[in-house]
């Protein structure tokens, strides 16, 4: 039998990435918004460059203009660069609306 987790898991792991280029903001619960640089998407998560240190495990808030913010967890971390899963996926057509507006 999958656990839950690890369903989770492969879910993300097959989720479709796309490239995207776009300045948005992320803040962590209860702190300023912070600019960065969001560099890829699935339905899943996202990766963003920032020299503000977010530790693992911090829940974040990502805004895209246009967008109502989306609650995420930061799942690692880079030096600049920082990965996060969302807690709940994207739907298709919000993702494919983000891909295809800022690809």
């Amino acid at each position: 039998m999958v656990t839950m987790n690890v369903a989770h898991q492969m879910q993300e792991a097959r989720a479709e990435r796309r490239r995207v280029h776009l300045r948005a903001l992320v803040r962590e619960a209860g702190s300023a918004r912070v600019d960065i640089d969001l560099v890829d998407l699935s339905a899943t998560g996202f990766r963003f460059e920032s020299f503000y240190g977010f530790a693992v495990g911090v829940r974040v808030f990502l805004t895209i203009p246009t967008f109502e913010p989306l609650e995420a967890i930061v799942a690692w971390r880079g030096r600049t660069t920082f990965g996060c899963r969302f807690l709940l996926p994207l739907h298709p057509a919000v993702f494919a609306t983000i891909a295809a507006r800022f690809a």
